[in-house]
Protein backbone atom coordinates (compact mmCIF):
# COMPACT_ATOMS: atom_id res chain seq x y z
CA UNK A 1 0.00 0.00 0.00
CA UNK A 2 1.58 3.55 -0.90
CA UNK A 3 -0.14 6.32 1.45
CA UNK A 4 0.35 9.70 -1.03
CA UNK A 5 -1.36 13.31 -0.60
CA UNK A 6 -2.30 12.69 2.98
CA UNK A 7 -1.25 15.92 5.24
CA UNK A 8 -0.93 14.87 8.71
CA UNK A 9 -3.99 14.99 10.61
CA UNK A 10 -5.73 13.90 13.93
CA UNK A 11 -9.37 12.38 14.27
CA UNK A 12 -11.28 12.30 17.50
CA UNK A 13 -13.30 9.15 16.61
CA UNK A 14 -16.13 10.75 19.01
CA UNK A 15 -17.15 13.72 16.65
CA UNK A 16 -17.56 11.33 13.55
CA UNK A 17 -21.17 10.42 13.20
CA UNK A 18 -21.77 6.67 13.30
CA UNK A 19 -23.44 4.70 10.61
CA UNK A 20 -25.72 1.53 11.45
CA UNK A 21 -25.81 -1.68 10.13
CA UNK A 22 -27.80 -4.65 10.88
CA UNK A 23 -26.49 -8.51 10.83
CA UNK A 24 -28.18 -11.92 10.20
CA UNK A 25 -27.78 -10.75 14.56
CA UNK A 26 -27.19 -7.91 16.48
CA UNK A 27 -25.79 -4.77 14.90
CA UNK A 28 -22.42 -3.27 14.17
CA UNK A 29 -21.85 0.83 14.48
CA UNK A 30 -19.12 2.19 11.88
CA UNK A 31 -17.51 5.84 12.85
CA UNK A 32 -15.92 6.17 9.30
CA UNK A 33 -12.92 8.49 7.38
CA UNK A 34 -11.80 8.17 3.87
CA UNK A 35 -8.47 9.43 3.03
CA UNK A 36 -8.52 8.96 -0.81
CA UNK A 37 -8.60 5.44 -1.30
CA UNK A 38 -8.28 4.23 2.32
CA UNK A 39 -11.54 3.74 4.30
CA UNK A 40 -10.52 3.71 8.16
CA UNK A 41 -13.58 2.78 10.44
CA UNK A 42 -13.61 2.07 14.19
CA UNK A 43 -16.42 -0.07 14.33
CA UNK A 44 -18.60 -1.31 17.70
CA UNK A 45 -20.57 -4.41 17.45
CA UNK A 46 -23.36 -5.00 19.76
CA UNK A 47 -23.22 -8.04 21.80
CA UNK A 48 -24.40 -11.65 19.72
CA UNK A 49 -23.58 -10.25 16.66
CA UNK A 50 -23.30 -12.08 13.42
CA UNK A 51 -21.89 -10.83 9.99
CA UNK A 52 -24.82 -11.16 7.28
CA UNK A 53 -22.65 -11.98 4.73
CA UNK A 54 -19.08 -13.25 3.74
CA UNK A 55 -16.55 -10.52 3.20
CA UNK A 56 -14.20 -11.03 0.52
CA UNK A 57 -12.62 -7.19 1.07
CA UNK A 58 -9.47 -7.30 2.51
CA UNK A 59 -8.40 -5.42 5.99
CA UNK A 60 -6.42 -4.80 8.38
CA UNK A 61 -7.81 -4.90 11.75
CA UNK A 62 -7.23 -4.50 15.45
CA UNK A 63 -9.19 -5.59 18.48
CA UNK A 64 -9.39 -2.34 20.57
CA UNK A 65 -12.32 -4.02 23.38
CA UNK A 66 -14.17 -7.50 23.88
CA UNK A 67 -13.61 -10.43 21.45
CA UNK A 68 -14.15 -10.84 17.92
CA UNK A 69 -14.29 -14.27 16.60
CA UNK A 70 -13.44 -14.54 12.63
CA UNK A 71 -14.93 -17.59 10.98
CA UNK A 72 -13.02 -18.07 7.07
CA UNK A 73 -15.41 -19.80 4.63
CA UNK A 74 -12.70 -23.03 4.51
CA UNK A 75 -13.85 -23.38 8.26
CA UNK A 76 -10.82 -22.04 10.37
CA UNK A 77 -11.62 -19.79 13.16
CA UNK A 78 -9.76 -17.57 15.06
CA UNK A 79 -10.17 -15.37 18.19
CA UNK A 80 -9.05 -11.89 18.57
CA UNK A 81 -9.00 -10.33 22.04
CA UNK A 82 -7.26 -6.87 22.63
CA UNK A 83 -4.28 -5.85 21.50
CA UNK A 84 -4.83 -8.74 18.51
CA UNK A 85 -4.84 -7.71 14.96
CA UNK A 86 -5.14 -9.64 12.16
CA UNK A 87 -4.84 -8.87 7.93
CA UNK A 88 -6.36 -10.61 4.86
CA UNK A 89 -5.95 -9.19 1.26
CA UNK A 90 -8.67 -8.26 -1.04
CA UNK A 91 -10.37 -11.85 -2.67
CA UNK A 92 -8.08 -13.82 -0.44
CA UNK A 93 -9.80 -15.47 2.36
CA UNK A 94 -13.59 -14.90 2.77
CA UNK A 95 -14.62 -13.96 6.09
CA UNK A 96 -17.35 -13.25 9.19
CA UNK A 97 -17.30 -11.68 12.09
CA UNK A 98 -19.12 -12.85 15.01
CA UNK A 99 -18.98 -11.61 18.68
CA UNK A 100 -20.69 -12.78 21.52
CA UNK A 101 -19.83 -10.24 24.24
CA UNK A 102 -19.18 -7.12 21.87
CA UNK A 103 -16.26 -5.95 20.66
CA UNK A 104 -14.50 -2.78 19.32
CA UNK A 105 -12.08 -2.59 16.33
CA UNK A 106 -10.14 -0.33 14.68
CA UNK A 107 -10.13 -1.35 10.60
CA UNK A 108 -8.07 -0.42 7.49
CA UNK A 109 -9.36 -0.99 4.00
Amino acid sequence: MEISNLPFGTTDWSSIAQTEHSGDRGKAFWRTQQFGPIRVRMVTYTPGYLADHWCKKGHILLCLEGELVTELEDGRVFTLKPGMSYQVADNAEAHRSSTDQGATLFVVD
